[in-house]
């Protein structure tokens, strides 16, 4: 069992102009033990980046987010990120997770299907009228989940691209510093509030107004936590959707084989987008930080009480001893466990929601333009927790 102090390497690993997986992961899942890594703000912390002991961290309760709060975290910026619920553990973890969880099952996200479909194909009616080239981040990627999270919660549409600069700032790793980064959420939650008061004066039929309800009426949670849930939302609620939907087109594009097979066969939508949610490593490095509450042993590593564990999930999707052909995308594998949304008590709630708008905005997007493709410069979002296109201009 190894518990040395080595030097900890500098982290993240990945670049934020590609999608590519860096190759230091490779080398950290072929060496016995856990890697000992640093951030540019925060203690140093162990990475984990194999399937099974991502899996388990993510899933045993022995680890922590809500010690995060009490540690010098490691982090990118120097502001820290505002967790919400997702810095929670259970006991209070569970009882705001189960007042949203009911608009996000399977069963009630298929709902939705017939106005994502319609949302879709207005979109890209709108970009063949105007013809190419095209953002398809501004113009496809973006609207597509914006306009879904924001109708959920009752968010005018007017308002809608404010949310693309406080979003921004909220997943940033930039050098803002703590006091703008507080100021920008300080922002978005004063918005929130007034939002709120709006429904409380006129409810509607919304997400936001059941959240209401039970402040109100069952008073299952506190004004502060009613805001913060909200505002959580509304940005885990768009912007990880919104960046895959290029990236999952780069993908596709960069491996026409697959391309070609997923437009002969759009029944396989459903696993191709499994499969490139396993495949594309999203993050520019590992998730939140979790603390282990007692001592713990992972992969051969004694991970001691009160220490940081990052989950490389990037890496952990493509894992050698839990994939076949890791580093190869297969539309048509099947079976595919991978932790894209997670593992545990912090599994992604909006899971459904985000596999339901994928699934609507890739099939419609390749349907439509047979002949897609790059058509000049990606540009790359730079300093943000998540990779992918901020501009990427397309033609058919």
């Amino acid at each position: 069992m190894t518990t040395a102090d080595t030097a900890p390497l500098s982290y993240p690993f990945n670049v934020p102009e590609s999608l590519e997986l860096s190759e230091e992961y490779e080398h950290a899942r072929s060496r016995p033990g856990l890697l000992k890594v640093r951030m540019a703000y925060g203690e140093p912390a162990w990475l984990v980046t194999r399937y099974a002991e991502a899996r388990f961290v993510l899933g045993d309760q022995r680890f922590s987010r809500a010690e995060g709060a009490r540690h010098d975290e490691p982090r990118q910026s120097e502001g820290r990120q505002d967790s919400g619920i997702l810095g929670m553990d259970p006991p209070d973890h569970t009882r705001l997770r189960t007042l949203v969880a009911k608009a996000f099952t399977v069963r009630q996200v298929e709902k939705l299907r017939p106005q994502v479909k319609q949302l879709a194909n207005e979109l890209l009616d709108e970009l063949e009228a105007a013809g190419p080239p095209a953002d398809l981040v501004d113009r496809y990627a973006l609207p597509i989940p914006v306009a879904v999270i924001c109708r959920m919660l009752g968010v005018p549409a007017e308002d809608r691209p404010r949310f693309r600069v406080w979003s921004d700032a909220a997943l940033s790793t930039s050098s803002l510093t703590a006091a703008e980064f507080d100021a920008n959420m300080e922002e978005l939650r004063a918005y929130m509030r007034k939002l709120i008061e709006e429904h409380r004066r006129a409810p509607r039929d919304d997400l936001m107004t059941a959240l209401i309800d039970a402040r109100d009426v069952n008073d299952r949670l506190s004004e502060v936590e009613l805001v913060d849930l909200c505002v959580g939302i509304l940005v885990a609620g768009h912007e990880t959707t919104a960046t895959q939907i290029p990236n999952f087109v780069i993908a596709l594009l960069e491996h026409p084989g697959q391309l070609a097979l997923l437009r002969e066969r759009p029944e396989l939508i459903g696993g191709a987008v499994e499969e490139l949610l396993r495949f594309v490593p999203l993050g520019s490095g590992a998730s939140q930080a979790r603390y282990a509450t007692e001592d713990v042993e992972v992969g051969g590593t004694l991970v001691r009480a009160g220490t940081p564990v990052l989950v490389a999930v990037g890496a952990a999707n493509r894992d050698a001893l839990r994939f076949d052909a890791p580093g190869k995308l297969d539309i048509s594998r099947t079976g595919i466990q991978h932790l894209g949304f997670g593992h545990g008590v912090h599994h992604c709630l909006g899971a459904p929601l985000a596999r339901l708008e994928l699934q609507e905005a890739i099939g419609a997007l390749i349907t439509r333009f047979p002949d897609l493709r790059l058509a000049g410069d990606v540009v790359w979002k730079s300093e943000m927790l998540v990779r992918g296109p901020r501009v990427m201009p397309v033609g058919w």
